[in-house]
């Protein structure tokens, strides 16, 4: 372990403000921030991944994951102040102090950039998604553009918004945000509320393909509810924007915003997931809005609202890894700071992961995947980890069993749904025909 005087990182300030990073976010800023972080391409995802789960298991892994990821946000969240005077304002800091200098980059750096990556990827596929149904129900007889155009439409819009200065500036964005969040997901369920059951739904498990490929879809709907709750990988620079002193530490208006923002993924996920299965059965889509036409106007408004949505949970997502690179070039290279560096930078990254995004374009399977292989490390278990390594906390007490509970089944979890994950975009990248 380390001391603080070992790793360069902010101290606690009692002022209002500091020359490179203000802190003046309030506790509802903490809850939009994560709801907008939070709530996304997952959301509506859920359904499919019920449809593969089926009732029972499906509602006790979306029940588990919610308790289990809300546990790990309050170890984060308690753990950015843990050395007094000093606070975490990343996560590969928090890593540093806990694990070493050399083993704590390698183990969180890697994964917190395969979450932020990951999400900005599949939020390029969304938007390009929900922009080609609003297109197509808005004027149905206009001459069709494949998904790809779509894609590079939405990651287009990216390239203006990554010049804003950081997490502070797209505070408005991620306000609207969050509010389209919780409007298209009531959207979702209201209208298959309203459709009610298909004709002919089935809620029996699927019997197309061999007992692996049923085995590999299950795996895959685990990675899916996995990246439902993906935060983690931005909570505590979220917290970082927090003002902390002695008698008011960030800890107590990140709770509670966090608390409200749990609140709310919790009225966005579980009716989705739930009406969302018993409308459409087995036959829902990887994305429950595409499955729905009825009433049009309605349909397009809410793909509109998801394009809104993920415009700024890319952003929420990107700005760490801007901050990030632009620090090394800086610092590391001595290029000067300014506009030209954040332009060429930031764009640079948004073309990468625009052009990943229209080479995969595979909602359903990137979620099953990163899900797995990224999301489930930052958000299951390395909390606990770090937990056991700061805190150490007594053997076989509460918090023993319920941090080391917390790795085993991380652990599992992210296993089965990285190789469910991983063998459908193989699969489907074998037969995806990228212009026709």
């Amino acid at each position: 372990m380390v001391s603080p005087s070992d790793v360069v990182l902010p101290k606690v300030v009692d002022g209002e403000t500091e020359a490179a990073a203000p802190r003046r976010a309030k506790w509802w800023y903490v809850t939009f921030h994560n709801v907008t972080a939070m709530v996304g391409a997952g959301v509506l995802s859920l359904p499919y991944a019920m449809a593969h789960l089926g009732w029972g298991p499906g509602i006790v892994a979306l029940l588990l994951a919610w308790v289990m990821t809300l546990y790990t946000l309050r170890l984060l969240i308690e753990m950015h102040e843990c050395v007094p005077g000093v606070r975490f304002d990343r996560y590969r800091d928090l890593g540093v102090h806990a694990l070493g200098p050399r083993l704590g980059l390698w183990v969180v750096v890697p994964q917190q950039l395969i979450v932020q990556v990951g999400c900005d990827v599949v939020y390029m596929v969304t938007g390009g998604n929900c922009l080609q149904k609003f297109a197509q129900v808005v004027c149905p007889s206009c001459e069709p553009l494949h998904q790809s155009y779509w894609i590079c439409i939405f990651g287009s819009s990216q390239f203006l918004l990554s010049q804003l200065r950081d997490l502070n500036s797209i505070t408005a964005i991620s306000l609207a945000a969050a509010v389209m969040s919780l409007s298209y997901s009531t959207i979702s369920w209201a209208a298959c509320l309203a459709k009610g059951p298909v004709a002919g739904v089935s809620y029996a498990y699927s019997s197309a393909g061999t007992a692996a490929d049923s085995a590999f879809r299950v795996c895959g709907a685990l990675g899916q509810v996995a990246f439902a709750f993906a935060g983690h990988g931005v909570v505590l620079e979220i917290q970082a924007t927090i003002p902390s002193t002695p008698t008011k530490p960030s800890r107590l208006p990140m709770w509670k915003g966090t608390v409200a923002a749990y609140m709310v993924t919790a009225a966005c996920y579980f009716p989705v997931a739930f009406i969302g299965y018993w409308a459409f059965g087995q036959g829902v889509s990887d994305n429950v809005l595409v499955a729905l036409e009825r009433p049009p106007w309605l349909v397009a408004a809410a793909n509109m609202m998801v394009v809104v949505h993920v415009l700024g949970s890319y952003q929420v997502y990107a700005m760490p890894i801007f901050e990030s690179v632009e620090t090394i070039l800086t610092t590391k290279f001595r290029v000067p700071p300014g506009v030209l560096l954040r332009l060429v930078a930031r764009s640079t990254y948004v073309a990468l992961t625009l052009f990943a995004a229209v080479t995969f374009p595979f909602f359903g399977d990137l979620l099953g995947f990163f899900g797995g292989f990224g999301f489930t490390p930052t958000s299951f278990f390395l909390p606990c980890i770090l937990w056991l390594k700061i805190k150490k906390p007594r053997r076989f007490s509460a918090s023993w069993f319920a941090n080391w509970g917390c790795i085993v089944v991380g652990v599992l979890l992210m296993l089965v749904s990285t190789i469910g994950g991983l063998r459908s975009i193989i699969q489907d990248a074998s037969t995806f025909q990228f212009y026709s």
